[in-house]
Order: structure tokens, then C-alpha cells, then sequence
């Protein structure tokens, strides 16, 4: 039998879900981005990787458990150019005003993992329930150092369901003391913001690194919704950007929404970022998807594959929406879905993966899945076999184009559209494409059929077919 609580809150938040689907239906669906986040040469980034790793959060040192050799034989078996790699406030701050060089000088280690390989790099400033000091055995929350962590001494219980660990009046109070809801503890948000400038720092001249994910799925204690998303959090990425600013003129900065209610599908009220670098503004809008159905355990079958078809619908437009409202007249800001994932063991699995990357491709969205961890959730299993999930994600698609408009990726190839041409370097499986692919629109530069990377030239404007 399920437990009570979590159908309490589901039925709450159905209800929820449901009058956003109402008011969302009664607006006219955005087109698709056109603008994506650039690598150091000027090419168009289409993102097609993993969060590495989940596993960072519990390690002493933040780091995840998670090898060179790891990242070869991903790169080899579905052909990923991008990550989204975990680093904690801890991590980088773990004594009030005291910058931990030492963890920068492994991130940049692996950082450069990823660059000799030809990867671009997004660093994500992850937590979850705050931080591990929220409970004595610190086993429940991540990502804030202890120093910062004001419980209050209010009770925080755990149990099996972890989201519900946000309503407990511990986790809550340590959030508004960040927040400054309390009027208690305004120093807090400047240290984060200290902390960031000091990871643009070290990063700035990286080439490999191309984005700063500020906060992972915030969370506004007593203040939800438009309360939140309008004041503190648009105030806190305002801090934060100007922040980084200051080291770093010009890697993209991602913002992402309230975590609660937009991850299954209702709109944003996240406020535009005034990015204070000269020349045009580099602030992408990266939010996660995670259909409530799905968020609870059901499969992509039966009642709750409609009810998960409606919310990737809606949570596309809303995407749209809200990187309307951060280009601040100037168009759509970048979306890069910075999260997504599932049991791939669950009923009907395969049949969301490919929705989600098709709904992504015509929306001009790259894919960030969650996560790079052993098990059910990823690639590979614990004794280091292939899982399922390695031949879902092993696509073709654009890796990085001069000019991109937009894509779609399909069994047979890719087709692919840009302005003003340029080259473009295309990733084909080679399990699929065993001899040189045909090519039109486009004239071919290179063709590696051992790692799928084909690399064109493309003059003015075109649409470029690539098939088997």
C-alpha cells in the first residue's frame, strides 16, 4: 500500500497542476528558442550529456565517484559533448570566508578531462534540502556548509518519500535565513554570491567551461510561488551575476526556476536578470522536468501517460514563456534542460526518454539527463554493465553549429537549419552509420566513422539533411 502522506500531497499538487493547465491553455504556445549558449569558438552548443554525479553529494570531498576512464566510455558509447558538473557551496566555502583552493584545483583537474576530449562545461551549484547540518547524522540534505546552516534547533524527520523533508520546519527555517526572510542572517546570500566570484575566478579563462548553473532547484521556505520567485530568488541571481561579473565577463549564466511546481509543469514567475557585461547579455534559462505521475513512481503507461504527455506540453511552453521574459524584449534567452530522468527499469520507459528529447529538439532545447550514477537511473550498472538507457540516448544530433536555428534528430540521421552559415560538427552513432553519410545542403570537411563526428561546411543560409 502507498503511503498516505504522499498521496496527500499529490492529490494538493494535482490540483495545482491542474489550474495552471487551465490558465496556460488559455495563452498562445511561444515558437521554439531560437539562441543557444556558445562555446569559445562562437558555435551554437546543442547540450547532449549527464549530470556527473549525484554520487558528489555524500563524498567528504565533493567530488563524484567518477573516473577519466568513466568519461572515455561514455564519450564512446553515445557520443555526449556536454556536462553539468556538481559543486557545492560546501565544497567551496567550508569555513565562513575561507575559499577552499584546494577543490578548485580538482574541479579544474576535471575539468580538463572533459576539455581534451572536446566537451563544454557547465558547473552547477548543486543542493538539495539545503544542506547535510539540517539533521545530526547528515545524512539528508546537501550542498550548504554547516556554518551557514540556522535550524533554529526546529525538528527535521525524514522518511521515504525525501521531497516531503522540505516541509519540515528545520529545513524551511534554514531556507529563510538565507532568504532573509527572518531578518536574521542577511550575510548569508552575500557569501554565496562571494563564493560563485570566486569560482568565476578560477574559470574564467576556461575555454571548456561555457556556463554557471547558480542554484540547483530553489526552494523558498515560507515564501512559494510568486513571492518567491519574483523577490528573493530574482534578487539573489541578480547578487550573484553581478558577482560573477566582475571576474568573468563572458560565460553564460543559467538561472533556474522554483523547483516546486514548475519541475511538473506550472509557470514561473522568475524576474529578468540585468546581466552587466558589455555587448549582449549571456543569461540562459535552465529548469528541470520531472512530471508529478512520474515524480511518484508511475510508469509512462496506462492513466498516467496522458496526465505525463500534458505536462511535458505544458512545461515546454512555460519554458518558452519564461525565456521570453528574461531576454527582456530582446527575444528568447537559451534553454537548456537541465534536467531529466527516470527508473529506466519502469514500465514504458524508453517511450518518455524519446518524448522528452523530441519535445527538446523542436523546442531548440539541449538535454541534460539525470544522472551519471550507477543503477536503474543510469547508463550502467553497478559492475559496470550497459543498460538500456546507453542505446535511448545514443542519438544523432548537432553537437556544435555556426548559425543554428534549429534541429531533429531521427533513426536515420539529422536535419538541421542555420543562418549564415559556417561549419558544424555532427555527432552520428557508428554502430548506425558504418560508412560516410549522405550529406545535402552542406559540403563534408572531415568524416571520423570510429567516433561518429562528422564535421561540414555550410555557406550562408541553409538546411542541412544528414542520412544513412
Amino acid at each position: 500500500m502507498r503511503n498516505p502522506s504522499r498521496w496527500t500531497l499529490a492529490g494538493a499538487l494535482v490540483l495545482l497542476i491542474a489550474s495552471g493547465a487551465v490558465a496556460a491553455s488559455l495563452r498562445t504556445a511561444p515558437e521554439a528558442s531560437t539562441r543557444f549558449i556558445s562555446d569559445a569558438d562562437g558555435r551554437s552548443i546543442v547540450e547532449h550529456g549527464f549530470n556527473t554525479a549525484s554520487s558528489a553529494k555524500s563524498t567528504p570531498d565533493g567530488f563524484p565517484l567518477f573516473t577519466e576512464d568513466d568519461l572515455a566510455r561514455e564519450q564512446a558509447d553515445m557520443g555526449t559533448n556536454f556536462v553539468r558538473f556538481l559543486i557545492s557551496w560546501r565544497a567551496v566555502e567550508p569555513e565562513k570566508g575561507v575559499i577552499d583552493q584546494g577543490y578548485l584545483d580538482g574541479v579544474e583537474e576535471r575539468v580538463q578531462w572533459y576539455a581534451d576530449r572536446g566537451y563544454s562545461v557547465m558547473l552547477d551549484m548543486h543542493q538539495d534540502l539545503w544542506g547535510s547540518a539540517i539533521t545530526p547524522s547528515g545524512d539528508s540534505g546537501n550542498g550548504a556548509p554547516a556554518w551557514a546552516t540556522f535550524t533554529d534547533d526546529l525538528p527535521v524527520s525524514t522518511g521515504d518519500m525525501w521531497e516531503l523533508v522540505y516541509l519540515e520546519p528545520g529545513t524551511i527555517r534554514a531556507f529563510d535565513h538565507f532568504w532573509n526572510t527572518t531578518g536574521e542572517h542577511p550575510e548569508l546570500a552575500e557569501h554565496y554570491a562571494d563564493a560563485w566570484r570566486a569560482v568565476a575566478e578560477r574559470f574564467a579563462d576556461n575555454d571548456a567551461v561555457v556556463a554557471y548553473d547558480l542554484m540547483n532547484e530553489p526552494y523558498g521556505g515560507t515564501l512559494q510561488g510568486v513571492a518567491f520567485e519574483s523577490g528573493p530568488l530574482t534578487e539573489l541571481y541578480q547578487r550573484t551575476t553581478d558577482a560573477i561579473r566582475k571576474a568573468d565577463k563572458d560565460t553564460w549564466v543559467c538561472v533556474e526556476p522554483q523547483a516546486f511546481g514548475f519541475n511538473w509543469g506550472l509557470p514561473s514567475a522568475l524576474g529578468a536578470i540585468d546581466d552587466p557585461r558589455e555587448g549582449d547579455p549571456r543569461v540562459a534559462f535552465c529548469p528541470h522536468l520531472y512530471p508529478l505521475p512520474m515524480d511518484l513512481g508511475e510508469g509512462f503507461a496506462g492513466d498516467s501517460k496522458g496526465l505525463v504527455q500534458g505536462t511535458v506540453a505544458q512545461w515546454r511552453s512555460n519554458a518558452l514563456r519564461t525565456a521570453e521574459v528574461l531576454g527582456q524584449g530582446r527575444g528568447a534567452v537559451p534553454v537548456i534542460l537541465g534536467e531529466f530522468g527516470l527508473d529506466a527499469t519502469g514500465e514504458g520507459a524508453g517511450d518518455y526518454v524519446k518524448l522528452v528529447y523530441e519535445t527538446a529538439d523542436a523546442a531548440g532545447m539541449g538535454v541534460v539527463y539525470w544522472s551519471r550514477d550507477d543503477g536503474s537511473w543510469g547508463p550502467y550498472e553497478t559492475d559496470g554493465a550497459e543498460r538500456n538507457l546507453v542505446s535511448w540516448l545514443n542519438r544523432s544530433y548537432p553537437r556544435e553549429v555556426d548559425g543554428l536555428v534549429s534541429w531533429r534528430s531521427s533513426a536515420d540521421g539529422v536535419t538541421f537549419s542555420v543562418e549564415d552559415g559556417g561549419t558544424a560538427a555532427v555527432y552520428l552513432p557508428p554502430a548506425t552509420f558504418t560508412s560516410e553519410p549522405t550529406v545535402q545542403g552542406a559540403d563534408v570537411r572531415a568524416w571520423d566513422p570510429a567516433s561518429g563526428l562528422l564535421t561540414l561546411d555550410v555557406t550562408g543560409d541553409a538546411t542541412v539533411t544528414v542520412e544513412r
